[in-house]
C-alpha cells in the first residue's frame, strides 16, 4: 500500500499508531474509570494486532457490557468493524465515540482515516484537522500526517506536503511522514531529497516492503548499484510474497 494512514489498523505495518485506551482521566470528563472495560479493550487491541478479530470482538463486547458509555470502546468498535468490512457500523461507532467525548482526538483521527478510505476526502481533512488542533491531544503530528497522506491519495500532493511538513515540524522522527515525503520527492523527481528522507526514515523505523521498493527505485535513478542491490536483497529475502516484489520483478523485466 503506497499511502499509509496512522490508526490502529496499521499497527502491523508501521510504528507510531494509536493503541491502548488513554490513561489520563482529564480526557474523559464526567466519566469514571472502569478497569473491566479498560482491561478488555487492551486485550481486544492485542487480538486485533494478531488478526484474531473474532476474539477481539468478544473482548470489546465485554468492555461495552461493563461500561456502555466509555467512548474508547466505540472507537475500538469502529476500527474493528472497519477491518471486518462493515462501514455502516464502523461509522456509527466512530460518531458515537466522538459524541461521548468531543475532546478525544484519537477517535477523530481514526474516524478521519475511515473517511479517507471511503473516499470522503473533504470530511476526512476536516476531521483530521479538528483532531490536530485540540490542545489536549498529545500527538497532533499523527493527525497532520494522516491529513497529508489523505491529500496525496486525493491527488493533491502540494497540500499533502504542507500537512506532512507540519507533522515533521512537531516530530521530526515520525516514520510515516518521512516515508511519505520520500515518496513525494521521488514523484517530483527530487531524487536526492527522496534519498535523504528515506535515510532519515531508516534511522527511526524498520524497513517495510514499501520503503524497500522505494529505496530500489531511488538508487536506480541515482546510479548507486550497491545500495540498489542491498534494498532489493532485503525486499526479496524478507517479503518474498509481497506485491512490492511482484512490482520489482516487473521493473526488472523492462
Amino acid at each position: 500500500m503506497r499511502y499509509l494512514l496512522l490508526n490502529l489498523a496499521c499497527l502491523m505495518v508501521i510504528s507510531g499508531c494509536a493503541s491502548n485506551p488513554p490513561s489520563n482521566p482529564e480526557l474523559r470528563p464526567n466519566q469514571g474509570t472502569n478497569e473491566v472495560a479498560r482491561t478488555n479493550l487492551n486485550l481486544a487491541v492485542e487480538y486485533m494486532r494478531t488478526g484474531d478479530l473474532e476474539t477481539a470482538l468478544e473482548r470489546i463486547n465485554r468492555a461495552y457490557a461493563a461500561d456502555p458509555r466509555y467512548y474508547y470502546t466505540h472507537n475500538i468498535y469502529g476500527l474493528l468493524y472497519q477491518r471486518l468490512g462493515d462501514p455502516a457500523l464502523a461509522e456509527q461507532h466512530f460518531k458515537r465515540a466522538i459524541a461521548l467525548n468531543s475532546n478525544d482526538s484519537d477517535s477523530k483521527n481514526n474516524y478521519g482515516s475511515f473517511l479517507c478510505a471511503e473516499g470522503r476526502f473533504t470530511e476526512a481533512e476536516e476531521t483530521f484537522l479538528s483532531a490536530a488542533k485540540n490542545p489536549l491531544y498529545q500527538t497532533p503530528e499523527m493527525a497532520y500526517a494522516n491529513a497529508g497522506t489523505c491529500a496525496v491519495a486525493n491527488k493533491r500532493p502540494d497540500l499533502g506536503e504542507q500537512y506532512l511538513r507540519q507533522a515533521l515540524s512537531i516530530n521530526p522522527q515520525l516514520p510515516v511522514a518521512l516515508l511519505q515525503m520520500s515518496q513525494i520527492s521521488y514523484d517530483q523527481d527530487n531524487f536526492l531529497s527522496a534519498r535523504g528522507y528515506l535515510q532519515r526514515f531508516e534511522t527511526v523505523s524498520r524497513h517495510n516492503p514499501v520503503s524497500l521498493l522505494l529505496g530500489v527505485k531511488i538508487e536506480k535513478v541515482l546510479g548507486d548499484t550497491d545500495a540498489e542491490a542491498s534494498y532489493e536483497m532485503l525486499l526479496r529475502n524478507n517479503y518474498s510474497d509481497s506485491p512490492q516484489v511482484q512490482e520489482l520483478n516487473d521493473i526488472s523485466r523492462r
